[in-house]
């Protein structure tokens, strides 16, 4: 999602979701490792899979991996709705 007009701290949300604590954390090593080894970057988690929302920020780019009962309910495509979605997989 493109935040850059409505989002003066980011530019891009990467929105998805895990239907178990399991695929969360792998979710979340899988952006963990890929970022590292084709960006060089290194970011610390915060949140956890039990939570049901595990938030990374690259500064420009911030993923944020929620499990569906979590997603329902913070609903950030709603919420910067002004942002434009790219691309929508489900």
């Amino acid at each position: 999602m493109n935040i850059k007009e409505v989002a003066n701290f980011t530019d891009y949300f990467v929105i998805a979701s895990g239907s178990s604590d399991r695929m969360l954390d792998s979710l979340n090593n899988a952006v963990l490792r890929g970022i590292k080894s084709k960006h060089h970057k290194t970011v610390i988690s915060e949140g956890i899979a039990r939570g049901g929302w595990i938030v990374l920020d690259y500064g420009d780019v911030v993923v944020h991996l929620f499990s569906p009962d979590q997603r329902d309910f913070y609903r950030l495509e709603d919420l910067w709705s002004d942002g434009q979605i790219i691309l929508h997989l489900q």
